[in-house]
């Protein structure tokens, strides 16, 4: 290694970097995934050029680089090594015992703008685009990126803050452009068990020849997400360029958006809100419209669910968010029509990816839910109308008809072909976990209610998402009588043990508190 570098003149008024004179190490390669890029220096080293624990460090290999946070050990590696977690050394492409470039840096500039985002004030759009490049470039570490989200979530952001944050969500990756008009979305704010509207609306709206390259999301805490769910009839990892080539032959599909690079920065926030619960409104309007943008949506519609369990439980909470996404949407160019739903119970009967997936082919086939077909044609009716493919009020019985004359069905099996599944799956055909658990009714008397976060949280111990074939099936809906025996739902699980961990669960439950917050019945 040499001698304690001196400092040199900045390279860069950017990102204000300040750089010692080039030193070096030889890269030790550390097989583990931290989720984050983070280095290992050998204590002495580190002290003989002023490397603190915590501190940022450029590593350089070739044209390659990455911003590193600085942890320190006498054991891992040596002197004169440098420990690169595979994180960082995938994106350096470093393999053991390449001379890595170590250069210093000072304090990212984004950082007065988040302190000024904590005291109240709005900032501009060049301090919000600032604060989202160094997101995406790992000058700012987790705990700074908190401060950021912290602030917005307590100070709340301007119309203009928020348009901001889109765009540079929008730029802060790639760009889906069909080269097509009309395209359509959808979003739905989530927190209702079993809703997999997207999986019928795609199919109905491709069928008519409106284009809906549709992303989605897996899923954090509920059973299963879009993307776990078509993921049981085929592939959803693919790359931007993928994506257009199977939206331009089949006008539809759906893939997981998490697989490209759409809109990366606001995976990395999403990463920092979720363990802290912070949902504030104007990041949540940013992350949506953002990535509507992304794939060149025009015409979008908002499904906000509301009831107990659900993430808006305040019918005028509802119309004040529905109000901002229309408002917003149409600055940046978008049409948007926001439906407030029910959100009270889940929407059909299959918790768990399997078991949701055979809803999804049973309402295609021409069977299934009523409640999943219903909402699932009013939701691709409105978007009909809103695209101006149909006239107000005709949208609901056209996507009816979609349905009845199988064409909603034949599309869907030409976007699982594209996307690599078996067009010829039909809903029967689709396993579901074989070990089993019948919930029976200890009373006589009608449902009044289904808790969406009980149910949910029964299926993920059952081992949903993660294994396709774990969920819950509901043999009973709001308003059905009951008598003393009934079956009230079904646990499967893949495995023995984890239908032990969902039935363990239940049997923590009191008697009157499992039918208050599961099944809740009325005498």
């Amino acid at each position: 290694m040499s001698e304690k570098p001196k400092y040199v003149e900045k390279e860069t008024k950017r990102v204000d970097v300040w750089r010692y004179k080039k030193y070096t190490c030889k890269a030790k390669i550390l097989d583990i995934k931290t989720g984050k890029r983070i280095v290992l220096m050998n204590s002495k080293d580190a002290m003989a050029h002023d490397i603190y624990l915590g501190y940022r460090t450029e590593l350089r290999l070739g044209k390659k680089s990455a911003i590193v946070i600085v942890d320190t050990s006498n054991e891992m590696v040596k002197p004169g090594e440098i420990g690169i977690y595979q994180d960082a050394a995938e994106e350096l492409g470093a393999k053991k015992g390449d001379t890595i470039e170590i250069l210093h840096m000072n304090r990212p500039e984004s950082i007065e703008y988040i302190k000024k985002k904590m005291d109240g004030k709005t900032l501009t759009s060049s301090e919000i685009n600032a604060v989202v490049n160094e997101i995406m470039d790992g000058r700012l570490n987790d705990v700074e990126t908190a401060a950021w989200v912290s602030g917005v979530y307590i100070n709340g952001m301007s119309d203009d803050e928020i348009i901001a944050l889109a765009d540079a969500t929008v730029n802060s990756g790639d760009k889906l452009d069909l080269g097509k008009h009309p395209v359509v979305d959808k979003h739905c704010a989530g927190g209702v068990s079993g809703n997999r509207t997207t999986m019928i609306v795609v199919p109905i709206i491709a069928a008519s020849g409106i284009y809906i390259p549709k992303t989605s999301s897996r899923a954090i805490t509920s059973a299963s997400g879009t993307s776990d769910t078509m993921e049981v009839l085929a592939n959803v990892t693919f790359s931007v360029d993928e994506l257009k080539h199977i939206a331009l032959k089949s006008h539809g599909a759906m893939v997981w958006g998490g697989g490209m690079k759409l809109a990366p920065v606001d995976d990395k926030l999403i990463r920092i809100r979720n363990p802290l619960s912070l949902d504030p409104e104007g990041m949540l309007l940013a992350s949506i419209l953002g990535k509507k943008k992304c794939v060149g949506a025009e015409y979008v519609i908002v499904d906000l669910p509301v009831g107990r369990g659900a993430k808006i439980n305040d019918v005028a909470r509802a119309n004040e968010l529905a109000k901002h996404f229309i408002k917003i949407g149409s600055e940046m160019g978008m049409k948007i029509e926001a439906l407030i739903t029910d959100g009270a119970e889940p929407i059909g009967n299959g918790i768990g990816p399997a078991l949701e997936c055979r809803d999804v082919m049973q309402v295609l086939e021409g069977t299934g839910p009523e409640d999943l077909k219903h909402k699932s044609c009013m939701m691709a009716g409105k978007l009909l109308e809103l695209c101006g493919k149909v006239g107000a009020g005709q949208g609901h019985g056209i996507a009816l008809k979609m349905l009845e004359n199988g064409k909603a069905l034949a599309k869907m099996r030409e976007i699982i072909g594209l996307q690599g599944g078996d067009p010829k799956v039909k809903s029967d055909s689709i396993p579901i976990g074989e070990y089993t658990y019948d919930v029976k009714s200890q009373v006589d008397g009608q449902i009044f209610h289904i808790d969406n976060k009980v149910i949910s949280k029964i299926a993920r111990l059952a081992g949903a998402p993660f294994d396709k074939g774990a969920g819950v099936y509901l043999h009973c809906l709001r308003g059905d009588n009951i008598r003393k025996g009934n079956k009230l739902f079904t646990i499967h699980a893949e495995s023995e043990p984890k239908l032990g961990f969902a039935i363990k669960a239940l049997e923590n439950l009191e008697p009157i508190e499992m039918r208050k917050m599961i099944l809740g019945t009325m005498q």
